[in-house]
């Protein structure tokens, strides 16, 4: 099985990169590797393909955060580091004070990152209920 290749590396930006410096990338690549300049070669088919494919993906801002979410690139997702706690307190009303202390940070990363796959334009509640789901079955398998 072939390992996925990581977008970002191919166009050789960072994950925190602007989409003006992904269209930067793109283009010095297309040309360094464009058909037109070399004669056909399997590598450089294949390493031009890639490159489309990375920037299909990497410039589109929805599909982007589709692939990013589940790599930790998302810019809103906290970075914790795996298995580390977190201390929780609150200066709330007494309601809460009973749910302060340490916990582990991979549910709390886990709800952030859902809730924030949750956000989409539609107010439409059915809509965002059933996108909950998806995305819930897929985190099961």
């Amino acid at each position: 099985m072939q390992k996925e290749r990581d977008y970002y590396e191919v166009l050789g930006i960072e994950p925190t990169a602007s989409a003006k410096e992904i269209r930067k990338a793109y283009r010095k690549l297309a040309f360094q590797y464009h058909p037109d300049r070399h004669q056909a070669s399997e590598e450089t088919h294949r390493k031009m393909l890639e490159i489309n494919e990375a920037y299909a993906i990497l410039s589109d801002p929805i599909k982007r955060r589709g692939y990013d979410l589940p790599r930790g690139y998302g810019k809103r997702v906290p970075k914790f580091k795996q298995g580390s706690k977190v201390r929780i307190s609150t200066n709330s009303p007494s309601m809460y004070r009973g749910h302060t202390g340490v916990v582990d940070k991979e549910p709390i990363k886990d709800t952030f990152r859902f809730w924030y796959m949750v956000r989409i334009k539609s107010k439409d509640f059915t809509t965002v209920s059933r996108f909950a789901e998806e995305e819930l079955e897929e985190a099961d398998r």
